[in-house]
């Protein structure tokens, strides 16, 4: 077994025993959808040994980098939807 077979299963086991612990919804999807693909790259290096799987388990982690960041992102974009511009401009066109 080479070490990037245990580097995916570790990510895998993280990236799943993560996403079952947060509640129903599209960021435990999004969380498992990151532990599969950790998965399919072990699966892969357990056959064979091959740098292209790099590639893939750099996408994968930006995947889970940008999930983690996720929540400031969907804060900023809420404040932004109700400024009180944006709700004064709402009142003006009825």
């Amino acid at each position: 077994m080479s070490d990037a077979f245990d580097y995916f299963r570790a990510y895998a086991v993280r990236a799943l025993s993560k996403a079952r612990s947060m509640p129903q919804g599209k960021m435990k999807h999004l969380h498992l959808v990151a532990g599969r693909i950790y998965n399919l790259l072990k699966n892969e290096a357990a056959y064979a040994p091959n740098v292209q799987h790099l590639e893939d388990f750099r996408a994968a982690q930006k995947l889970e980098r940008s999930l983690d960041r996720e929540p400031d992102v969907a804060a900023t974009a809420r404040h932004l939807a109700t400024s009180p511009r944006s709700q004064d401009m709402g009142r003006e066109a009825h």
